[in-house]
């Protein structure tokens, strides 16, 4: 094997390297250790309780459209709410 094709073969090998750690989401730090995709992010965990507390506002609201309640308690539970 000559020199030339070594090199085409240890690229392609490098290239083939790159596609599959980018497939399966492993990303490297500025120290060459990999981290899965999700650790890369920090906001995940704020973005995820923001995404829990808007559902459970969610589930109130439908419970108080749905619910057979008179105006009144309709207008208490909405300033509840606020």
């Amino acid at each position: 094997m000559n020199p030339f094709e070594m090199v085409v073969a240890l690229v392609a090998i490098g290239a083939v390297a790159s596609v599959l750690r980018a497939k399966y989401g492993i990303r490297r730090d500025n120290m060459g250790n990999e981290l899965p995709i999700n650790a890369v992010d920090p906001d995940a965990g704020r973005m995820k309780d923001e995404i829990r507390s808007l559902k459970e506002r969610i589930a109130v609201l439908e419970r108080l459209i749905t619910d057979n309640n008179s105006a009144s308690a309709l207008d208490r539970e909405i300033e509840k709410l606020r």
